[in-house]
């Protein structure tokens, strides 16, 4: 079988396919002389407020910043549990300690790989303060089992979207049962832009108020300072990323057919496929498979060799980092095994809008090819 270079990322032919519109924008926003906290941002923050039916949008430099940030707003620091999960990026774990408060893991629901809602109640204390499900890979967590213990341990929900923009639940939009949802643009997720970027989406008033000040050195107005930092979404990425807004639903719709293609031609191999909760709507931010832990740094030498870009989506668990537990004041040891299986056991398939039928065919032949030998 010829080699076929297969990248992983899509980006580069996403913007020669809107090159004219991002073009456009991007001079837009030059020759208009505002280039931060200017009318452009403005336009794109009340663009993704509609997307999600949330009343604001609030543009911050990262992912990172729009979490640690939504701490901030939520009254979220020192002294302070929040309930979330390790085998996620760790930068969900990191705003949590920038915060100064204490990363509770529980484990993950071995099919989905999200939150295990019924682990949660079990990792409650009196100093717990919150809940942060992560919705893994671009699928949602359990949002109504979530918001349901959440309400009966008066327990704040942010949700760390950042792999799903644009999914959903049975009976649920994303941010219709939280305190926030904070979401990242760098470059190679669902919406992305040519470098960093983030947001804080909420319905709450006060929230969005708290973190516009925030981010801008605490400023509710020119010369006018408290306590704040430097996490400002420029209006160059704001500008980039509201032409790219009006097409997620298409990509996000064809990142669900290429999964479809996947999960076709794979059903009868000796692969662990990712598992579609019923009635979600899941946007495969990333399609991650899983092989017998001994065997999968083999498959994924294999794909690369054969010139398809495999990765692992995380292959370290955030309780497993050398140096863990950082900013915790006691050492935890928790019991995560279906994270841990995850961790050792994932691989990450090439998926992004702009893949074609040909390279997914030729990621599945070299895997059946591998399997031939290896199993």
């Amino acid at each position: 079988m010829a080699n076929m270079h297969v990248g992983f990322y899509g980006h580069v032919r996403q913007y020669h396919n809107l090159k004219e519109d991002i073009d456009k924008a991007i001079s837009a926003v030059l020759e208009s002389g505002k280039y931060v906290l200017g009318p452009t941002l403005n336009r794109f923050e009340g663009e993704l407020a509609d997307y999600f039916g949330l009343k604001h949008a609030v543009g911050v430099n990262s992912g990172t910043d729009a979490l640690w940030l939504a701490f901030n707003a939520l009254g979220i620091g020192p002294g302070d549990e929040v309930i979330t999960v390790a085998n996620t990026f760790f930068a969900t774990a990191e705003a949590i300690w920038i915060a100064g408060a204490k990363a509770i893991f529980v484990d993950t629901d071995p099919r989905t790989n999200n939150i295990d809602v019924a682990k949660i109640e079990a990792a409650i204390t009196a100093q717990t303060k919150a809940i942060i499900p992560v919705h893994l890979y671009g699928q949602a967590a359990n949002m109504s089992a979530v918001a349901e213990i959440a309400n009966k341990h008066n327990l704040l929900v942010i949700e760390d979207c950042a792999q799903a923009l644009g999914a959903a639940g049975d009976s649920f939009e994303i941010g219709e049962l939280s305190d926030a949802v904070c979401t990242s643009f760098i470059i190679q997720k669902n919406l992305g832009t040519f470098g960093d970027g983030g947001a804080v989406i909420t319905d709450r008033d006060e929230v969005a108020e708290q973190v516009r000040q925030l981010r801008n050195h605490g400023s509710p107005g020119r010369s006018a300072h408290s306590m704040g930092y430097n996490s400002r979404l420029d209006d160059l990425h704001a500008g980039i990323l509201s032409v790219k807004l009006k097409h997620i639903d298409t990509w996000n719709d064809r990142r669900r057919a290429l999964a479809k293609q996947y999960d076709e031609k794979l059903k009868d191999s000796s692969l662990k496929l990712p598992y579609e909760t019923p009635g979600y709507r899941h946007v495969y931010h990333i399609y991650v498979i899983e092989t017998r832990p001994d065997k999968r740094d083999d498959l994924v030498a294999f794909l690369n060799d054969a010139g398809i870009e495999a990765k692992c989506h995380y292959p370290i668990a955030i309780h497993q980092q050398e140096g863990y537990p950082w900013g915790q004041d006691s050492v935890l040891d928790p019991h995560l095994p279906c994270t841990e299986a995850n961790a050792a056991s994932c691989i990450s398939l090439p998926m992004y809008p702009e893949l074609t039928d040909d390279e997914l065919q030729y990621t599945v032949d070299t895997i059946r090819e591998w399997e031939q030998t290896n199993l």
